[in-house]
């Protein structure tokens, strides 16, 4: 009797525990928003970081609005026609109570933070050039209709392909698939940013520009906070500490092997490790094995995440170089290429002994687990094809997908919100804020101690007076403190620099941003400008060429300019004087 009084006690401690770690992985994925925001705004424009993070606000939002309105009933209702769809009960409005005592609460907030994800997907490889109305739309039809009916057949137990063995543990295909194909129909539909493409007369694609991202640094924290948040995205749902482990251990090991394959392929393959894809590439790893992180071993894990790797590189590359999509931030190839991916290896490499207990091809020599996964991928990826096809043309004939030229190229920030940046220090305009300064008042002439600092009479600028030389030298970055050192040596007590891009004879060397060539032939240089009149023109010149000297191409330039005159803003001085340092 103790026993089994321990027993029941026991597993009533375990039902509550996960029943709240459930939660807790909820929340988790729902803080994945803010990673993909990142990813997305760290991989595009700066002018455009404003509208990336509306969007990614507002699939949640809007999402959260028509989930309650009917697509949860549509994914989970009880009563399922022909195991295709629910029939909507707007219970969680009508009788909450009810909602609360069935169940369903923990339920509604899980499938919300999914289908947020699922829309989420998209907007990085619309990024750019989407109008942000249009946006709007298709993220609410996605979460109104589209995920909840092909999630309900994965997940609600009365679900076609539930009862014919599908196993999608997380969603590889229920999520990540359904993201990856409506990205690819959407930069299809929208076209490319403009400048990505150059065509000749024809129309053929003669030359691929890369564009970079405006921040790796927030591309790689988008990719920490996704993986974090993946934990609780595939560990949620875990029924025992057993299969918790085990889930954490595939989770972990898949990103972490495609990382390493995806640097040694692109260092391989462009002379460099390429840092942005292997970020893409830990993202690539963890959809690969989303859908089998319960049925497959570490070994199975590690095969998913090397295919990952591969595959992630060969679409991202594929789309862009050969078939000429634009996809900023690697959507498709992420989460359409690795969600069918980790769909179908789940029949390939699930091992009977781990927790999910199934039987894999590999393992068993069995085909049947295979056949259901590959029937479950296809169906997935034909209804929201047909169904995102129609929404995005609907779109296009009717308000437009796609913003003006003009707006583009000011960015969205700008045309879309009337934000002149995200970046407020770097609005690119100038300042109009009144700091309060209404009493200040130019220095002109002899001004009194008590209004300004004592002066020297301002001298008559006239012929025969000191001629003053601008001299203009361009350097490599890393001589810069060696030709500052040696200027102060000869009396030069102040000059101006700036970091220039700029080239001569070499012309650059070719580097590579997510497999394309950028144009290099810009290098990054250091110009400083001195003016003199008393130290000695030459003596400033052979100086400089002292020092930047190597023999090797690209030592540097420098030009001489005649400067007609010498103002000094804080005393009026003028000419010589203005030169001169304070005693």
């Amino acid at each position: 009797m103790v026993e089994e009084i321990t027993k029941i006690v026991e597993e009533t401690v375990t039902s509550e525990v996960f029943g709240v770690w459930f939660l807790i992985g909820a929340a988790l994925v729902f803080f994945m928003q803010a990673g993909f925001a990142m990813v997305e705004t760290g991989f595009t424009r700066a002018k455009n970081a404003g509208n990336i993070i509306m969007k990614n606000l507002m699939d949640f939002c809007i999402g959260t609005v028509v989930f309650v309105l009917l697509g949860f009933s549509l994914m989970m209702a009880e009563d399922y026609v022909f195991g295709i769809f629910g029939v909507p009960n707007l219970q969680i409005l009508t009788n909450f109570g009810k909602f609360l005592q069935d169940g369903n609460a923990p339920s509604f907030v899980f499938n919300l933070v999914f289908c947020a994800t699922a829309a989420t997907i998209v907007s990085g490889a619309m990024a750019e050039r989407t109008k942000f109305i249009s946006y709007c739309i298709y993220s609410g039809v996605i979460s109104l209709f589209v995920y909840p009916v092909e999630a309900g057949w994965v997940w609600n137990s009365k679900g076609w392909l539930v009862n014919l063995g599908f196993h999608d543990f997380a969603g590889s295909a229920a999520i990540h698939s359904v993201g990856g194909i409506t990205a690819l129909i959407g930069a299809i539909m929208v076209g490319p940013r403009l400048g990505k493409y150059i065509k000749d007369k024809s129309g053929k694609v003669k030359k691929v520009n890369a564009i970079p991202g405006h921040s790796i640094t927030l591309g790689a924290l988008g990719c920490f906070i996704l993986w974090f948040g993946w934990y609780g995205f595939n560990g949620a749902a875990a029924w025992d500490k057993n299969s918790l482990a085990s889930i954490f251990v595939t989770t972990t090991i898949a990103p972490a092997v495609a990382t390493v394959t995806t640097m040694i392929y692109t260092w391989v393959k462009n002379g460099k490790p390429d840092v942005s894809m292997c970020l893409n590439a830990s993202l690539a790893g963890l959809v690969g094995i989303t859908a089998g992180c319960d049925a497959l071993d570490a070994f199975g894990s590690a095969i998913v995440g090397i295919v990952s790797g591969i595959l992630v590189v060969v679409v991202v590359e594929w789309l862009d170089l050969k078939l000429h999509i634009d996809d900023p931030v690697g959507a498709v190839g992420v989460h359409l290429a690795n969600g069918v991916w980790g769909t179908v290896a789940v029949g390939l490499l699930a091992n009977p002994k781990a927790p999910a207990g199934l039987e894999g091809l590999f393992y068993t020599g069995k085909f049947t687990l295979l056949g259901v996964q590959t029937l479950g991928i296809v169906a997935i990826l034909l209804w929201t094809a047909i169904t995102m096809t129609v929404t995005f043309m609907i779109i296009k004939k009717t308000i437009g997908l796609r913003v003006s030229e003009e707006e583009e190229i000011k960015g969205l920030d700008s045309t879309e919100h009337g934000l002149p940046s995200a970046y407020a220090d770097f609005v690119p305009a100038v300042e109009s804020i009144d700091y309060g300064y209404s009493e200040a008042v130019a220095v002109s002439g002899e001004t009194p101690v008590a209004e300004a600092i004592p002066i020297k009479k301002v001298p008559v600028f006239e012929e025969g007076t000191p001629k003053f030389t601008k001299i203009e030298i361009i350097c490599k970055e890393s001589r810069f403190e060696a030709l500052k050192s040696a200027m102060m040596d000869i009396g030069i007590t102040g000059m101006t620099v700036s970091h220039v891009l700029g080239c001569g004879i070499q012309k650059g060397k070719p580097e590579y941003y997510r497999g394309v060539q950028i144009e290099a032939n810009l290098l990054p240089k250091v110009q400083v400008d001195i003016i003199v009149s008393k130290v000695p023109v030459r003596t400033v010149i052979d100086t400089a060429k002292r020092v930047l000297y190597t023999g090797h191409i690209g030592d540097g330039k420098i030009f001489v300019y005649d400067v007609e005159n010498v103002v000094k803003v804080r005393t009026g001085e003028e000419g010589y004087d203005a030169l001169q340092d304070v005693e």
